[in-house]
């Protein structure tokens, strides 16, 4: 089911899908990846004239477009395939309070935008778009904050009470983000509050686990029972987990165990563990599946059979990166499931950081590029035979 090439590309021209082709080649070489990215970003920081090449290929490929307006025709296009939207104002690296202030704006537009509109069933948030990384990193850390750190951090709580409560009013459930571990403490801890104070009637206040991590198993059993026991609903988005390299290098660095697993196989099995887990308890929880593994997939696929659960099930979501694993999202999508894909917005310049973060991701995850280039290859190949035949 999830390689029919026909389906999972029918949104694509003929054009858009040379294109796509084009790219997955370059991004298939890890090489070819780090020279692009270390140009890219040298090109950015002296001034050069790239906007254009970048909006017209990379950016087109994972992004919805610089604005919010711009985002919504493919917000639409998506949703006459049956595939919902996340939007994501991804804009990463602006650390102060303008800039803060700035985003909150843009999720409140979210907010609004996604308020009874089925196209658009959450939205989500880095807390590093609210506040600096130094700041969670000293709460995480349980370090004393100085005046003007306290001030900050109270005017970060304002930004999360005013989001929270505008997610509520417009009954629009909002997806924290996970990050690297030295800052997912104080993450984890506010995420709990937060869904304590929000989510006594349904889950607007939602979580993510990063299965990368080998201590994530046990923290979801303890959140299903902090949910039972306070009587409210849990969000939880399970994924895999994006920051390896930088988990490894700092735990090495800092001579501290490193926490993430021992390799692959152990993160693939604790993703499926969490997901039985999760299906186990699917009264309280909210699950989004984010993975672009065929495997897991297939698996929470049959896992929903075994419980009896319907491919419409409005607690369970499927999610994958726009621009990547469309042989999942829009053939489950077509089988019914709920699907949406992770779309990512905002000006070039400020997404950049997260396109070359999303090649080096595609390209450090084993047969991850190949297997997305082989199915865009057949899908090229079998419209070049149609065109025979005609």
């Amino acid at each position: 089911m999830l390689y029919d090439t026909e389906k999972a590309f029918s949104l694509k021209s003929y054009s858009e899908l040379k294109r796509t082709r084009w790219l997955f080649q370059l991004m298939n070489s890890p090489f070819v990846v780090k020279v692009l990215s270390a140009l890219l970003k040298f090109s950015i920081k002296i001034g050069l004239p790239v906007k254009g090449a970048v909006k017209a290929t990379i950016f087109k490929q994972f992004c919805g477009g610089e604005t919010l307006k711009e985002s919504a025709d493919v917000v639409n296009t998506l949703y006459k395939a049956n595939v919902k939207t996340i939007l994501d104002y991804s804009i990463e690296g602006e650390e102060n309070n303008d800039a803060f202030d700035k985003t909150l704006a843009e999720l409140q537009k979210i907010i609004h935008y996604a308020n009874k509109n089925p196209a658009i069933p959450y939205t989500c948030i880095k807390l590093t778009g609210l506040v600096s990384t130094h700041l969670l990193e000293k709460q995480s850390a349980g370090e004393t904050l100085t005046t003007s750190e306290t001030q900050d951090w109270k005017l970060f709580i304002k930004r999360m009470d005013i989001l929270f409560n505008e997610a509520k009013s417009n009954n629009v459930p909002v997806y924290v983000d996970a990050e690297e571990s030295w800052i997912q403490i104080i993450i984890d801890k506010l995420a709990e509050e937060y869904m304590l104070k929000y989510n006594k009637e349904k889950a607007i206040v939602l979580t993510t686990l990063q299965m990368y991590r080998h201590d994530r198993i046990a923290y979801l059993n303890y959140l299903i029972d902090f949910a039972k026991k306070n009587k409210i609903t849990l969000g939880i988005k399970l994924v895999r987990g994006a920051y390896i390299e930088k988990e490894n290098l700092r735990a090495q660095q800092m001579n501290y165990p490193t926490p993430i697993q021992t390799d692959k196989a152990a993160t693939d099995n604790d993703f499926n563990k969490a997901v039985s887990i999760c299906l186990q308890n699917i009264d309280i929880i909210m699950l989004c599946a984010g993975t672009h593994n065929e495997e897991s997939s297939i698996f929470l696929l049959e896992e929903m059979k075994k419980y009896n659960l319907p491919n419409n099930h409005p607690n369970i979501y499927f999610s994958q990166l726009f621009g990547m694993s469309d042989h999942i999202s829009m053939n489950l999508a077509g089988e019914g499931y709920n699907v949406t894909k992770y779309l990512p917005y905002g000006p070039v310049k400020s997404v950049v950081p997260y396109l070359i973060r999303r090649a080096n991701e595609n390209t450090s995850i084993a047969g991850q590029m190949s297997r997305e280039l082989d199915l865009v290859s057949q899908e090229k190949i079998r419209r070049d035979k149609l065109k025979l035949l005609r």
